[in-house]
């Protein structure tokens, strides 16, 4: 019975030695022969330009442009201003505001549009804005941007972030180029359903590469628009673009009731907009 146990522990020893053999010898060639998993969070980027709004009264005009006058596009009905009303940096922060007041002898909409035109241009990277939506129908804010040479759409548009307050749990980002716009049906977009996202702060942001943008909301990506390599009417985003924030007002959706006037004031509030250069 002895003679059994120790030829036993014998037996037992020596496979497990074998196992530990097989263990020091094959392990490492196992891991060294998987493939490489990218990690987003190891993306490398630097600061490049931001404004984090650390000061008091109208934008920093050494950085912005603000548009004054009634729109000139979409059909929208609101008027912008330099109005510490309409627009304002405080504590940290720059809210625009749109309001309903009398100008002129007539109640009309005023609201705020600022842009970095000839003062700040980017060709890629990672654009970003901390920012909270205003809501209620007819609302439509937006962090966006334009490209400097010919006219829309040729000269190519990123939307960032686009809301339209009709439809309160959907956030959007689009791309338009001569090629594909909303005008000829061919426009490019993706959309996020999130439950009343202008509750609280969140992040949009594109991150723009030479083959493709990706949009995110806080840290989720919910659409990649990707190069085709079908010429400059597809992708002008090879050349510089710069910088739009506004909220305009909307009130053309087909079937829907136009803006609802009793949620006025609306504010649109940026925490800070900043642009990384990628590596």
């Amino acid at each position: 019975m002895l003679h059994e146990c120790i030829y036993n522990a014998k037996y037992k020893l020596t496979i497990m030695r074998k196992a530990v053999l097989f263990i020091v010898l094959v392990f490492p060639f196992l891991v060294h022969s998987q493939p490489k998993v990218e990690n987003d969070q190891a993306k490398s980027k630097t600061l490049v330009w931001s404004d984090e709004f650390d000061y008091n009264g109208l934008p920093d005009s050494s950085k912005w442009n603000i548009l004054l006058g009634k729109a000139r596009t979409n059909n929208e009905p609101q008027y912008w201003t330099d109005n510490l009303k309409n627009i304002e940096a405080k504590d940290g922060k720059l809210t625009i505001t749109c309001l309903i007041e009398e100008v002129d002898g007539e109640n009309r909409y005023t609201s705020a549009r600022i842009n970095t035109r000839n003062k700040y241009q980017v060709t890629r990277g990672r654009i970003e804005a901390r920012a909270k939506l205003p809501q209620g129908r007819g609302v439509w804010p937006a962090i966006w941007t334009l490209g400097l040479t010919g006219r829309w759409p040729a000269c190519g548009e990123i939307d960032i972030m686009e809301y339209w307050g009709h439809d309160a749990n959907t956030v959007g980002s689009n791309v338009h180029t001569g090629d594909y716009n909303h005008r000829k049906r061919t426009g490019r977009g993706g959309e996020i359903v999130y439950e009343k996202p202008y509750e609280d702060f969140h992040i949009y942001a594109v991150e723009w590469y030479s083959d493709r943008m990706d949009f995110y909301m806080d840290d989720t990506m919910f659409y990649s628009c990707k190069k085709k390599g079908e010429g400059i009417g597809e992708w002008p985003f090879d050349a510089p673009q710069y910088l739009i924030m506004n909220l305009a007002l909307w009130n053309n959706w087909n079937g829907e009731p136009g803006i609802d006037d009793s949620i006025f004031p609306q504010e649109f509030v940026v925490d800070y907009i900043r642009v990384y250069e990628m590596k």
